[in-house]
């Protein structure tokens, strides 16, 4: 896969096991739907998780 791509003009190399549509993290390669970070950390806001909407990814960090 070509690593050329950006994330609003900064490089970002694209983790092809991470895919992503959250196009406001300060992660995502706007390029295309991936997130550029080797690993995310998935999380809940639930005491007990029982829908994927119980989920969050917890490296979101908003994009400035």
């Amino acid at each position: 896969m070509n690593n050329t791509y950006t994330n609003d003009g900064c490089p970002c190399t694209p983790n092809d096991s991470i895919s992503c549509t959250v196009t406001s993290c300060a992660h995502h390669c706007k390029d295309i739907n991936r997130c550029g970070l080797h690993a995310i950390q998935v999380g809940t806001h639930e005491t007990n998780p029982s829908m994927d909407q119980c989920t969050d990814c917890q490296s979101f960090e908003k994009h400035a």
